[in-house]
């Protein structure tokens, strides 16, 4: 950890770049030729990014950032937070620790944290950053966390472990059992220093994958940050062998929607419906847990098709997705899509149907944006229609 970026001169050159474009920096020269200009160059770019993900951080005076990649790759303090509102406790030990952002909001909940990093310099930058952000109840162990779980040895009330999904061989991976530590592998050694276990995975992981490498799951929680799925987390407790329960999350600027339901339970779907006055598309976190059929009986909304995964009401309900009054319902046909919608502008998008929003927008030159919002779908009679609607906010 090079300590000499904290000379506040450098420091005022960081803060009036913030944002500036790299590139054109790298070409002047050096103001501060004691430092090394690329790791200046560092700071900025990765307080640059900072800025709107880990805002206090940047708001916070003396704070060292790593790479700009352990910066793009940590949490955000908004997913951060959430996550750390799923869980308590007095004592937690995060295995994989980076730049510690989750662990700043763990040590909001528990008694104790220890953060564990097995890169020494990374580990040395966080726990310095942690003394400028007043955090006294985390201690700091470099080093494989395997070995620092044995020297511990103590008790846990939970681990958490975002194991790292690229693997020296194998490039990136998406299988637990391929990512750095083998979660699936070392389980039971875990479950020997902790009865709970809080698991982070690649959003892309098949959640029917993740099950069937593990065991024990209570509670799978999706997270969504502004309708972008960001974190899949596992949570497992020793021996639990009940229900499991899919829990989602959209966190949006001024709510959260959340939406959960137990795996495998019969819902009670009822039959599909053809539109109707209101069109509801669920949400990123909904999408990416499955659950179509629960959403239906739980808003007392219709599903328009088995593999379309909108849905309508004749009432307006509040729902975890966008809502939509449905102007129009016509036939996917030449004569209709002439009169409505040739050479006009639109927001295009595609549900369970045969041609791609590029290929639309081209055959029957429609333009991007307006006010139109147009769902190219396939509805229960297996026929294709679009449905002309406006958005409601």
């Amino acid at each position: 950890m090079n300590t000499s970026i904290l000379h506040q001169n450098i420091q005022d050159f960081i803060n009036q770049n913030i944002g500036a474009p790299i590139s054109k920096l790298a070409l002047q020269k050096n103001p501060f030729p004691e430092v090394d200009w690329i790791l200046i160059l560092n700071q900025i770019e990765a307080k640059s990014k900072a800025k709107e993900k880990l805002p206090t951080w940047f708001a916070t005076e003396n704070i060292i950032y790593p790479g700009k990649i352990s910066v793009e790759q940590t949490s955000s303090e908004k997913t951060a937070a959430y996550k750390a509102s799923l869980i308590s406790g007095k004592t937690l030990i995060d295995l994989t620790g980076g730049f510690g952002v989750d662990d700043y909001y763990f040590s909001k909940k528990f008694k104790a944290v220890a953060h564990c990093e097995i890169n020494e310099g990374l580990s040395a930058i966080v726990k310095h950053n942690f003394q400028q952000l007043a955090v006294e109840n985390c201690t700091f162990y470099a080093g494989d966390s395997t070995n620092i779980l044995n020297e511990l040895n103590q008790k846990w009330d939970w681990i958490y472990i975002d194991p790292s999904r690229r693997n020296d061989v194998k490039g990136k991976v998406f299988m637990l059992k391929d990512c750095l530590p083998n979660v699936p592998e070392l389980l039971d050694f875990y479950f020997e220093k902790a009865d709970s276990v809080l698991i982070k995975t690649a959003p892309l992981l098949d959640i029917s994958a993740g099950l069937s490498e593990l065991k024990f799951v209570k509670n799978i929680h999706i997270i969504a940050l502004e309708n972008e799925v960001k974190e899949l987390l596992f949570e497992i407790h020793n021996r639990y062998s009940g229900e499991i329960t899919v829990k989602t999350a959209n966190i949006l600027k001024d709510k959260t929607e959340t939406f959960e339901f137990v795996l495998d339970n019969d819902s009670g779907f009822e039959p599909y419906h053809l539109p109707q006055k209101y069109l509801y598309e669920p949400n990123a976190a909904i999408m990416k847990s499955g659950g179509f059929d629960e959403v239906g009986p739980f808003f007392k909304i219709n599903k328009l098709h088995k593999h379309s995964h909108l849905y309508t009401s004749e009432e307006l309900v509040d729902f975890p997705g966008r809502r939509f009054e449905i102007e129009k319902a016509i036939s996917y046909n030449k004569t209709d899509m002439k009169t409505e919608l040739l050479n006009q502008q639109a927001n295009v998008t595609t549900r369970n149907f045969p041609d791609t929003v590029e290929s639309i927008r081209k055959k029957w030159k429609i333009k991007n944006g307006g006010n139109l919002y147009c769902f190219f779908t396939t509805d229960k009679n297996e026929n294709k229609i679009v449905l002309i609607c406006r958005k409601i906010t």
